[in-house]
């Protein structure tokens, strides 16, 4: 507590000595008399500020202050610099305050931008999705961020992290119900992976997704999904996943609820179902008359 305290003491001393150049840089001799180098000292004064502040866990008072000086160094034409100072901010604010955490992040981004650096303004919409999704709860502007992530890494033909984007928007789209979005991009980013050696391991696990989906909606439409991605990517049939698919297909046919059950059941033993995935088979089995609540 005490080395915690020293640090917030020595943090605000720093504060008032930048405050005090950014006031003698702005005054009439100090613009004519090194203005532009008392400003760059008060970058470097807010700057020290603001990671004494994070010594002493004032997450706050440590994102104004990397703030404050990417605004001088907005000031002093240092474009990578402010946005840099932006991000830290960011960085800080998303301990204490989220949506300031966003809004930082978001004038880092218009500064990426400008400067032409996509790859580095995606990775920034992923990070303020990633606020959206865990510390705000709006899954709709995290997928808005998840999407405009995955444009830029497109255009940079960095197709692996865009991919990774549009999955998170795809299941945020099946837990939304919208099912033939997440369905286009399941089946999308499976076709791209069934014909690369280094993804074609999790091809299949796209392809279950999607007809999982599909099953959610139909399930004549699932049963033609499967043939269609077996015939597209033999190796399809052979996995667990499309397995476990034709088995609930019958179950749900013969309206088998204990034999959906014990499917699902059987395959979970072995790889452990996520949340997302059960949720799903949930919905599908509640379509068969007479189910039970519960899948295991």
């Amino acid at each position: 507590m005490a080395a915690a305290a020293g640090k917030e003491e020595e943090a605000r001393r720093l504060l008032a000595e930048a405050e005090k150049k950014v006031r003698g840089a702005q005054s009439f001799l100090g613009g004519l008399f090194g203005g532009s180098s008392r400003l760059e000292e008060s970058c470097e004064l807010f700057t020290r500020a603001a990671n004494a502040f994070k010594m002493a866990k004032n997450w706050s008072q440590a994102g104004a202050a990397f703030s404050r000086a990417a605004q001088l160094q907005l000031q002093l034409q240092s474009k990578h610099e402010a946005a840099s100072l932006l991000v830290d901010a960011g960085n800080a604010f998303k301990k204490a305050d989220p949506q300031e955490a966003v809004n930082c992040l978001l004038r880092a981004i218009e500064i990426y931008t400008d400067m032409g650096r996509f790859t580095i303004a995606a990775k920034h919409h992923v990070a303020i999705a990633e606020i959206y999704e865990s510390d705000l709860g709006d899954i709709h502007k995290a997928i808005a961020h998840y999407e405009q992530a995955a444009d830029y890494y497109k255009g940079e033909e960095s197709t692996s992290s865009a991919n990774k984007c549009l999955l998170k928007v795809a299941a945020f789209a099946a837990q939304l119900e919208q099912f033939p979005r997440a369905i286009d991009i399941y089946e999308q980013v499976g076709a791209v992976a069934m014909d690369s050696p280094l993804l074609k391991y999790s091809a299949k696990e796209h392809f279950f997704r999607a007809a999982l989906c599909h099953f959610c909606v139909d399930m004549l439409n699932c049963k033609l999904a499967v043939q269609r991605y077996e015939e597209m990517f033999p190796a399809f049939s052979d996995c667990r996943e499309c397995k476990l698919l034709k088995k609930l297909l019958d179950a749900h046919e013969e309206q088998n609820v204990d034999a959906f059950t014990d499917a699902v059941r059987e395959f979970d033993s072995i790889s452990r179902l996520e949340p997302a995935l059960t949720a799903l088979l949930l919905r599908v089995k509640r379509s068969i008359p007479g189910e039970e609540q519960d899948l295991r």
